[in-house]
């Protein structure tokens, strides 16, 4: 029996090659697979060279491995660059009219060519090709096909029936048994994240394309009318927080996003959240940098830019998913937190959540619209009323009988400008109050994960997309996986319970220093080591357990 199979999709950009390990990852999810999808691709529109690694398994993954039993290849590249993934009873399936390579050669090119049809679509072939290895029916390729492609559906399966009917000897020779119903919805880490702010109500997003937080704008413009939501793409990211704050002011629920260069355009409009206490949802998608960096590569070196970005001293919450899952409940959770205290609310993500695909169960009851607290009418509204836990009653421009300010400068509670030494004061302690109100509301709610063997004497302490390598090498290795969920305020109420000081504590992060580790060891944790990767790609599974038993960790 076949526990699990991972296929490798290679070629130049242009060739499709994400969209065909979409419709592969389909393929395995219509047969009852659990399902996950590594993208690699270079900063370029043409040339280059792309990838895709699609892992199916009959129990959940959410990582890819180095090995792969079937390697597509589209091009030469592909082959040199991944034989050395090939195990003993591994295929090359190889387009033969500009491939050299042992395996199944099939003329992709060639057969799109006869039928004056564009190159792209010889990767059809490919997708029959393999459905055939599988042993699946055709008619299961024709369902995947015909939900996933909108243009010449009938030409890419006439091209998939002559690829499933070319494989040979090698019909049937990974065969997987179609397990029944799929486990979960195949989404993005980034569709997850739209959803899960559009079902906490949602009505603006706003946002300058930059890799790789855009699929989230191009995924919410495509479903303008469908969420009953507006899309603005202005000129670039100080306007795009700027508008955001607008329409928040106004009343709108709303969020922005962006990638590191971005965010750091709208650091001055942060503090101006603070200060005028306007609640905002940022997804900052990370990628390597500094400056432009490596943009369509992961890292999680933005960590503490999300803690401290901004100048002055002022509340806000910083979150971190770790699967598309959690992208859609701590979204929504983003969403509920920034309007109940006013305050702006920044999900970091990075490349890796943001472009895998997952099979994620979405429980959409597990996000819903929680109320703000809004002025009731009576009285004179001060909209910035001092309050026992500095939340004050919200009001909108248009409510009869409210003047409502907005007041980048020091105030007093009916938000005029102030100087005074009392007052200024007051400001500041009435705004700090707010992170002790947050921190009972979190005190309620899961802000720490945990996996795998509770009597270990090493716990992983992890975060973000690294935790599903971790956690699946952990459960192999009879480890414990500490993952904060929270990462400002730190949920430390949770974490004194879990992190045993009489064990060895190890951090895993993709950055070079270790944020995670330090801002633990800020908080008073002690971390004895930490297994770090910068080379703008994520941990494969074979590499971190690897990593961890070189290091002593298991």
């Amino acid at each position: 029996m076949v526990e699990e199979l991972s296929v490798l999709i290679g070629g130049q950009a242009g060739d499709g090659i994400r969209q065909t390990g979409v419709i592969i990852a389909n393929l395995f999810n219509k047969m009852g697979y659990w399902t996950f999808v590594y993208d690699d691709y270079q900063s370029l529109i043409r040339g280059g060279h792309n990838f895709a690694i699609v892992r199916a398994s009959r129990r959940k993954v959410q990582a890819h491995r180095d090995r792969v039993e079937i390697l597509v290849a589209l091009n030469q590249e592909s082959v040199e660059k991944h034989s050395w993934r090939l195990g003993e009873r591994s295929l090359v399936v190889f387009d033969s009219g500009s491939v050299k390579a042992e395996g199944l050669g099939i003329p992709m090119a060639e057969m799109a060519k006869r039928r004056g049809l564009p190159l792209i679509m010889r990767n059809s072939v490919a997708v029959g090709a393999l459905a055939s290895m599988l042993g699946v029916e055709f008619s299961l390729v024709e369902s995947v096909v015909r939900r996933a492609i909108s243009r010449n559906v009938e030409e890419n399966l006439e091209l998939a029936r002559e690829g499933y009917a070319s494989t040979g000897k090698y019909a049937g020779m990974f065969k997987l048994d179609v397990l029944g119903s799929p486990p979960g919805y195949l989404v993005t880490g980034n569709e997850a994240l739209s959803l899960g702010a559009v079902k906490a109500g949602m009505k603006l997003y706003v946002a300058y394309p930059m890799t790789p937080s855009s699929s989230i704008l191009h995924y919410l413009a495509a479903n303008e009318d469908k969420f009953g939501i507006v899309v603005i793409h202005p000129e670039n990211e100080i306007a795009v927080i700027g508008i955001a704050e607008g329409a928040a002011y106004a009343g709108a629920r709303v969020a922005v996003g962006t990638s590191g260069g971005g965010f750091a355009l709208m650091v001055e409009h942060l503090s101006l959240a603070g200060q005028a206490e306007i609640p905002v949802v940022i997804f900052l998608a990370q990628r390597p940098g500094p400056a432009t960096g490596v943009p369509t590569y992961t890292e999680q070196g933005d960590l503490f830019f999300a803690i401290f970005a901004g100048h002055g001293e002022f509340p806000r919450v910083v979150l971190a998913p770790g699967d598309a899952d959690e992208a859609f409940q701590l979204s929504g959770e983003a969403m509920n937190l920034a309007w109940k205290f006013q305050v702006p609310v920044i999900v970091l993500s990075d490349k890796h959540l943001s472009e895998s695909v997952y099979t994620a169960i979405v429980d959409e009851g597990s996000v819903k619209v929680e109320q703000e607290k809004l002025w009731d009418g009576t009285g004179e509204y001060k909209r910035y009323l001092f309050t026992e836990d500095g939340v004050s009653p919200l009001a909108f421009p248009g409510t009869p009988g409210a003047i409502v300010k907005a007041n980048s400068y020091e105030h007093d509670e009916y938000g005029l400008t102030t100087e005074d030494p009392v007052l200024v004061a007051r400001g500041h302690e009435k705004r700090l109050r707010k992170m002790k109100a947050i921190e009972s509301e979190l005190r309620e709610k899961p802000c720490v994960k945990t996996y795998g063997n509770e009597g270990s004497e090493t716990v992983l302490v992890t975060w973000g997309s690294t935790k599903g390598v971790v956690v699946e090498v952990a459960e192999r290795l009879g480890l414990y996986v500490v993952q904060p969920l929270c990462l400002y305020p730190l949920p430390t109420w949770e974490l004194k319970k879990l992190i045993d000081p009489g064990r060895r504590i190890v951090s895993v992060e993709v950055n070079s220093t270790g944020q995670l580790a330090t801002w633990l060891s800020y908080n008073g944790f002690r971390v004895d080591g930490r297994i770090l990767k910068y080379n703008g790609r994520p941990f494969s599974v074979e590499e971190l357990e690897e990593r961890l038993l070189r290091g002593g960790a298991a």
